[in-house]
């Protein structure tokens, strides 16, 4: 079967994206016609996963910038005014999701791309096209690196295993969260590493964690595997510790939202988790993520801005009523509320991300090739894989 799709595009400015708040049980396509409403939707958690975040973020500017190019070209007239003009959109739809970098490297990339070509003299009319050129370009290379990054990071778990003893092929492979086509413009980062391995044969298994409170792993990632005809089995994330214990594991594979300089990784909240109980267990840990998302601005974890989610959302699951009706239809969806009626929103901690330590990392796998620590070394050089 096909993969998912997290955006789909007509001609040079239609944009719909599938509302994941409302997968697994009802697909719904919402048409983006503005930058509010792209803003709306990655703020609400409508579209997540950082490469699509930045797909449509970039996409949303360009058809924005192409319908204004058309409709009112006076108040593009001149280079200045188109700087007056995308600058403060630009800035807007930073602060959809700030934990998430491929955003700010889509936004700063295109900011790089005007100032380029207003030094070059070009006229207003070109630098339209440029930007609106380059923004298409930050979506249309999301699978191709995907792919690159899937075999990379496969080919290199496959070979560890054998060093170690292994026949390299049945490897089961842990995941936390979606980083497939629902998290992406295509095939996945983490979730692209198990497709891939799935694809090459190698694959025993695919297990991943729920990853409350959103369930990104038991409502998307469930979803795209079951499409893909993946074996997989979905583990609470309490399980993590239960699932190295009593079943040969041969890898963690995650996400990046955020990649320190030094290697420190922010990610969906529960990977710092299993990222501490892989090395309990010995069990690789690697981080799948584009080149877009590695900050070489940032020293360190600590200075990774983390996203605080509004504590309601802790407290609500949404998901389809049961028992299902008896004639196979997809029934009603409801929000429940799992905690007390009068619990105090203050006292609930609903963090987003968590940072993942260089030193609990084994590899971290760019469309560039893998980086793993030299002996002793508790941070990574990452100069070869970006």
């Amino acid at each position: 079967m096909p993969a998912l799709t997290s955006i789909r595009t007509t001609g040079d400015s239609k944009i719909e994206i599938v509302n994941q708040l409302l997968l697994p049980h009802t697909t719904e396509f919402l048409e983006i016609n503005t930058i509010d409403e792209a803003h709306d939707a990655i703020k609400t958690m409508k579209i997540r996963g950082a490469p699509a975040i930045a797909s449509l973020a970039a996409l949303a500017f360009a058809a924005d910038l192409s319908r204004v190019s058309k409709t009112s070209p006076e108040s593009l007239a001149s280079p200045d005014d188109v700087r007056a003009y995308v600058t403060p959109i630009l800035a807007h739809l930073y602060t959809a999701r700030p934990t998430a970098v491929n955003l700010g490297a889509a936004t700063r990339r295109l900011t790089a791309t005007l100032d380029a070509s207003i030094a070059a003299g070009k006229s207003a009319k070109e630098i339209c096209n440029d930007l609106i050129s380059e923004a298409h370009k930050i979506n249309d290379e999301d699978v191709g690196r995907n792919k690159s990054m899937a075999q990379w990071g496969g080919d290199w778990l496959a070979d560890v295993v054998k060093k170690n003893g292994g026949s390299g092929t049945e490897l089961n492979v842990l995941t936390v969260c979606n980083t497939g086509s629902l998290a992406t413009s295509g095939y996945g980062t983490a979730l692209g590493l198990i497709t891939y391995l799935h694809e090459t044969g190698k694959l025993g298994k695919a297990y991943y964690t729920q990853t409350a409170p959103y369930h990104q792993g038991s409502r998307l990632t469930a979803l795209e595997l079951q499409t893909l005809d993946i074996p997989s089995v979905m583990i609470c994330d309490t399980m993590v510790g239960s699932l190295f214990q009593h079943h040969n594991i041969h890898a963690v594979a995650v996400g990046a939202d955020r990649i320190a300089k030094n290697g420190d990784t922010a990610n969906k909240i529960g990977t710092y988790n299993a990222a501490v109980l892989a090395a309990r267990h010995k069990i690789p840990f690697i981080v799948v993520a584009p080149i877009s998302t590695v900050d070489l601005s940032i020293a360190d974890g600590s200075g990774i801005p983390i996203e605080h989610r509004p504590p309601l959302e802790a407290c609500l699951v949404r998901g389809a009523v049961y028992p299902p009706p008896a004639d196979g239809g997809a029934g009603k969806q409801a929000v429940v509320m799992l905690t007390p009626p009068n619990l105090s929103l203050e006292g609930i901690y609903n963090p987003s991300f968590d940072v993942t330590p260089a030193e609990l990392i084994t590899a971290i796998v760019t469309e560039k090739g893998v980086a793993t620590r030299g002996e002793g070394e508790t941070v990574f050089d990452l100069s070869g894989v970006v």
